[in-house]
């Protein structure tokens, strides 16, 4: 996607402009080639900011987080520190995400793919990094595989951030999560929807918004649409 400065290319919506995902790519004007993520959190007021990750699977993670309503805050490449490199030189590490969740606990992360996490000397790497991160800026470290992010779950975590972020709609939520857990034919998405009096595409919003929220389950690694699987978490 491209970042747009160009009215006429924008949202008709003008509080979605600010809403918008979007990735520059590399050059000058981003010689890193990073993801740009336009965020909102309770930590910040509601107020929209701008956070840099490195890669797809990471702002993957952030719109997971951040749609679950269970962190009040995301931190982008938070702090850095240095370390002392298993080859043994110090070398500063910058950490990629730091959680809190509506407790307060706060929660380091680093992302990395399969095949690196499963070198050796990468698996040195992390553990020479957790020991030398500040404990007094987070209570745990978490390392997250992004090879678990396909691109059906990113895809669906994309559309669940929007709508839990920028198109909030508590009464559809709450009338499409008791109708769900009443129903005894539950089985598709679509089931719900001769039986909700709300437009279907409301339904469909608020049924990804549950989703995002673990109120509902589906398979998150197939892209999420009116006839997909849906069902009630097991307690």
């Amino acid at each position: 996607a491209v970042l747009h400065t160009d009215v006429s290319l924008m949202p008709r919506r003008r509080r979605a402009w600010a809403a918008w995902n979007y990735h520059v790519p590399k050059g000058a004007e981003n010689p890193d080639g990073k993801v740009m993520l336009t965020y909102k959190t309770a930590a910040n007021n509601w107020i929209p900011k701008v956070g840099a990750v490195e890669s797809l699977a990471e702002a993957a993670v952030a719109q997971e987080a951040l749609s679950s309503g269970k962190f009040h805050d995301v931190e982008f490449q938070p702090i850095s520190f240095e370390y002392l490199h298993p080859s043994g030189n110090v070398r500063t590490h910058t950490i990629d995400f730091r959680l809190t969740l509506n407790s307060g606990q706060r929660c380091f992360v680093f992302v990395r793919n399969s095949s690196s996490l499963k070198k050796p000397r990468v698996k040195e790497q992390i553990e020479a990094i957790k020991q030398a991160a500040p404990t007094t800026e987070a209570h745990t470290f978490a390392v997250i595989d992004a090879d678990g992010y396909s691109r059906a779950r990113r895809d669906n975590l994309r559309r669940m951030y929007w709508l839990t972020t920028f198109e909030a709609d508590a009464e559809a939520d709450a009338i499409v999560k008791a109708v769900a857990f009443d129903l005894k034919t539950l089985w598709r998405v679509s089931d719900l929807f001769d039986v909700i009096d709300l437009p279907n595409g409301r339904t469909m919003k608020a049924s990804l918004r549950l989703i995002a929220r673990g109120v509902l389950c589906a398979d998150m690694n197939a892209v999420i649409g009116s006839p997909s699987r849906i069902w009630r978490p097991t307690i």
